[in-house]
């Protein structure tokens, strides 16, 4: 193995593992002295906190685990990497926060981590798509509609705006990945609600 891909393959596992630390878990349990893997949905994520313990514990949360995505962009810009390195780490980090071995390999849905790494790799369109998401999740009392709206709104203006094709299919694949982690445990009930066209339903599936 070359030294480049050692490298890689180290700062690579290294993004998983930090990716991996539970925010969510970690400070509800230190601010509320509960597991938050058996309230509400169990999902180890920033809504889930919100609704165990407040706003104020969500966007503690939020913070946190958007930092772990902006920290290995940054990370990997300094080392100087190539978008391919660059690339493994990103979807690293995301991997580690929705399946964390410090809990089982179970964690969150990676919103949060993709929303830290959007800021850091193209801040002007995060903070763009920021009140679209807000606007959507008032309008329709669904995360799962806001969040969707973001994530298309993202891939749609990077497009737009002429990205780098690495940057616009590091987008696709991560928004490809927060999809599958977000519905695959509501495969069944995700099919009855498309065949019923039950779309406040399909908004309701955490």
């Amino acid at each position: 193995m070359t030294p480049e891909l050692l490298i890689a393959a180290l700062l690579t596992a290294v993004s998983y593992l930090f990716g991996g630390i539970p925010a969510a878990y970690i400070g509800v349990r230190f601010w509320g002295g509960i597991e938050i893997q058996q309230h509400e949905n169990g999902n180890v994520g920033t809504v889930n906190a919100v609704r165990t313990l407040g706003m104020r514990a969500g966007l503690l949360v939020l913070t946190a685990d958007a930092a772990k995505g902006a920290v290995v962009v940054g990370i990997g810009r300094v080392a100087g990497i190539s978008d391919y390195t660059l690339f493994a780490m990103v979807i690293a980090v995301t991997a580690g926060h929705n399946w964390s071995p410090y809990i089982g390999f179970k964690g969150g849905k990676g919103v949060a981590v993709i929303f830290g790494i959007s800021l850091a790799m193209a801040p002007l369109i995060s903070v763009m798509v920021g009140p679209l998401v807000f606007a959507v999740y008032y309008a329709s009392r669904s995360w799962v509609w806001a969040f969707g709206a973001g994530i298309i709104a993202i891939n749609v203006l990077l497009i737009w705006f002429g990205a780098k094709v690495m940057k616009i299919t590091l987008c696709l694949v991560l928004s490809v990945l927060v999809v599958t982690t977000h519905f695959a445990p509501e495969y069944r009930e995700l099919r009855q609600a498309l065949r019923d066209r039950n779309w406040r339903k399909l908004g309701l599936l955490e």
